[in-house]
């Protein structure tokens, strides 16, 4: 598929004209196809916000800025799309009519396919103003978690962000940068060179369109994508109010375990971290073997803690609906899910999954049936 595919110029349309998440768009596009999402953008099918932007058209010159950077645009479209870790977009906690949801697509510096470096991620993020404890402790996590095959995933702001990829790197391991600007700009620009070297054996990302200029927004949007895309969120010292503590918020969201590492008790730095292991926010975890054992494997539900994912009134409305479709007894296809929840095809093939993996549905060679759960 060439770069000027009218289908991938439509993808690099809207995720400049979306500017981040747009659940409304998301969902259009899933289902009719993002040049028909276009064209709807156009018309003002899909609201003012989107409307006041239909005229910036710029999709061409980005797919040619980011190709000519060594970078691509991954979309939904793509073998590569990381589509298991966005299902809990769908999940508990996602308001329907919400802008809580997965990207509209991804602009990727670095050859490795997206969905292969996030199979197996832990995240790992922190205060900006890091002491020496800090950052000690994050390289001993991240090291040795990358040493044994798991990508590092934070957003290469200063402090525990840096100090995290940088033990990926120094033990040839795997590290993924989020940024919450396009990929084209260096953000700190102190940490050019990192990104370079992050992108080098892993990947540099972000949901946003190349020139896109870093906004407060933009890092509370682009902590969703952190939380997502790792198995468990670790936080490494963070104030009462933080970006460390927000995504952490998204991991509860996205039904990922939160980890926090405990300081020293005088440390204003740790006062976030002890906060959130006071009141039952976050598992207490001291080095990696701690967090492997609570990370687990995917839908793992460690000891102690309560399934996130056990009744079917914390299923969004689409999941709920494709539930209910399914027969107790006997076999649907996805054709005749869709007939009877009234839902487009595209989207009950992207719910069954997740019912699949919540433990709610389960197929054979004759289509799919409900899981009856006590």
């Amino acid at each position: 598929m060439s770069a000027h595919d009218p289908r991938r110029l439509a993808w690099a349309y809207l995720s400049r004209v979306a500017q981040g998440p747009h659940r409304a768009l998301l969902e259009f596009a899933a289902a009719a196809g993002p040049e028909e999402a276009r064209a709807a953008v156009i018309g003002g099918g899909l609201g003012e916000r989107l409307q006041v932007r239909s005229g910036i058209d710029t999709a061409a010159v980005d797919l040619d800025l980011v190709a000519a950077i060594g970078g691509r645009l991954v979309t939904p479209d793509d073998e590569e799309w990381p589509m298991w870790k966005f299902l809990a977009f769908d999940g508990v906690g996602m308001p329907v009519g919400s802008d809580r949801c997965a990207p509209c697509a991804l602009w990727v510096l670095g050859s490795r396919p997206v969905a292969e470096l996030v199979d197996r991620a832990i995240s790992i993020v922190g205060t900006r103003a890091a002491s020496a404890y800090g950052e000690h402790v994050t390289a001993e996590i991240a090291g040795d978690l990358a040493v044994d095959g798991w990508t590092i995933v934070s957003g290469a702001a200063f402090g525990i962000d840096a100090a995290a990829h940088r033990a990926a790197l120094g033990v040839a391991g795997t590290t993924v940068a989020v940024l919450a600007c396009g990929v084209d700009r260096a953000y700190p620009s102190g940490h050019s060179r990192l990104l370079q070297r992050i992108a080098g054996s892993g990947a540099v990302i972000s949901e946003y369109s190349p020139g896109t200029t870093p906004a407060k927004h933009r890092f509370l949007a682009r902590n969703r994508v952190v939380a997502a895309f790792g198995s468990a969120v670790v936080v490494v010292e963070a104030g009462w109010r933080s970006g460390a503590r927000n995504t952490a918020a998204w991991a509860h969201k996205l039904g990922r375990p939160v980890l926090a590492v405990p300081g020293p008790v005088t440390s204003a730095s740790s006062k976030g971290c002890h906060r959130m292991i006071r009141e039952g926010e976050a598992r207490l975890v001291a080095d990696a073997h701690d967090v492997v054992s609570e990370a687990g494997p995917s839908g793992e539900v460690g000891e102690g803690r309560p399934s996130m994912f056990r009744d079917i009134d914390a299923l969004s409305d689409n999941a709920l609906l494709v539930y209910e479709a399914l027969p107790a007894t006997g076999t649907r296809s996805p054709r005749e899910l869709s007939e009877l929840s009234s839902l487009p095809l595209t989207k009950v093939r992207s719910v069954l999954p997740l019912l699949e993996l919540e433990g709610f549905a389960a197929s054979d060679e004759t289509g799919w049936f409900r899981v009856v759960t006590s």
